[in-house]
């Protein structure tokens, strides 16, 4: 017997995330509506988020990585900047300030 799923969740995120999500998703060949789905099992099993939250010590360093990681790592900023996924300099540096 199945179980008729009733409960509907609407959240708002950007939208930049929302299609880089949902372009691994239907690479992967799993649904939007099933990847909440599944977030929402883990929680369930796990008694709370199921990966860490923490903020990592340190900041990465070119000097620890290998050319690979580090070129990855470039890629990852390059691309997070090129879809306007980033704040302007004197904003962080802004918030730091508070």
């Amino acid at each position: 017997m199945a179980v008729t799923k009733t409960a509907n969740v609407n959240v708002r995120i950007q939208e930049n995330i929302k299609q880089q999500a949902e372009q691994i998703l239907e690479t992967i060949g799993i649904t939007r509506a099933t990847a909440i789905d599944m977030f929402y099992r883990q929680i369930f099993l796990n008694k709370g988020i199921p990966f860490s939250l923490t903020i990592p010590k340190s900041l990465p360093a070119q000097d620890d990585m290998d050319e690979k990681t580090f070129n990855a790592l470039m890629a990852k900023g390059y691309d997070q900047a090129a879809q306007s996924d980033s704040y302007p300099i004197d904003d962080v540096f802004e918030e730091l300030d508070r």
